[in-house]
């Protein structure tokens, strides 16, 4: 469908002279504007698997260059960039509360609530997701239906390397106060991270439900409740404490999937 749009992008990625004709601008500004309608996505869903759109991605960094620098007036408000920001919110049925801001070229569903937050370009929020106070979306994040990104919640941007995943935030989840999420790890549907969880692409992720740990990296698995923890790590100067991620549970099908953080804790026992 968008092949012809790829094929320029991919040859001014390999040839950034090219970025001075006007086929290249164009196909460039028809790519942004595709992902600030929701038509096309850095990374998607398929057979199970999300794979990454990396010409998208291409055409998301060589947006930068061909724009200018402009001053942006918002009543007493005033910026200096080179993107614009997202208008027409009535129309896409998006509650944005002051101060919240996203950027043209990030896409919201139907349904949205941003309080006092930010939204980069290339993210994709989906429907009825609550953005909370003072969260950030990273460039390209994908964040699922039904999330609810509680205050201050950190979602990771990435944009290089460009075959380097996004964050994902499936469907349901709920990520609790405080919680960073960055790297490109993978937080499948329904699972519950409790406050101050911080989740890197190195992070260790222990299973203790069992009589033995289940370590994981990169992913939380669907359903799965998790709070912080520490392990002990032998360095030169002696043993000391490191953050890790624990899951201690499955969200149990009894829990309505909009609970709220606390009530999803309290089936294990859990006070964070």
């Amino acid at each position: 469908m968008h092949n012809e749009i790829q094929i320029i992008i991919e040859n001014a990625w390999e040839d950034r002279s090219l970025l001075s004709e006007n086929q290249t601008t164009e196909a460039i500004r028809e790519t942004i504007e595709l992902l600030d309608k929701g038509k096309l996505r850095v990374a998607e869903k398929a057979n199970n698997e999300w794979l990454v759109n990396e010409w998208v991605k291409k055409a998301v960094l060589m947006y930068f260059p061909i724009q200018e620098m402009k001053t942006i007036e918002l009543g007493p408000f005033e910026f200096r960039d080179k993107i614009a920001l997202k208008k027409d919110y009535e129309k896409l049925n998006v509650r944005v509360v002051p101060h919240a801001i996203a950027r043209y070229g990030s896409y919201l569903a139907k349904g949205v609530i941003l309080m006092p937050s930010y939204v980069n370009i290339g993210a994709y929020v989906d429907e009825g997701t609550m953005v909370d106070t003072w969260v950030t979306v990273g460039s390209c994040a994908q964040i699922g239906k039904r999330v609810h990104l509680s205050g201050g919640v950190g979602i990771g941007g990435v944009l290089e390397p460009v075959q380097a995943a996004p964050v994902i935030i499936e469907d349901n989840c709920f990520i609790g106060s405080r919680c960073i999420v960055v790297e490109g790890v993978k937080i499948e549907k329904e699972a519950v991270l409790g406050a101050n969880v911080v989740i890197t692409k190195s992070t260790k992720i222990y299973d203790v439900t069992g009589n033995e740990p289940i370590e994981y990296k990169g992913i939380i698995p669907a359903r799965s409740v998790v709070i912080p923890g520490n392990r002990t790590k032998k360095f030169p100067a002696g043993e000391y404490q490191v953050p890790c991620a624990l899951i201690i549970g499955k969200r149990k099908a009894s829990t309505n999937l909009k609970t709220s953080l606390n009530e999803a804790l309290r089936d294990f026992n859990v006070a964070v």
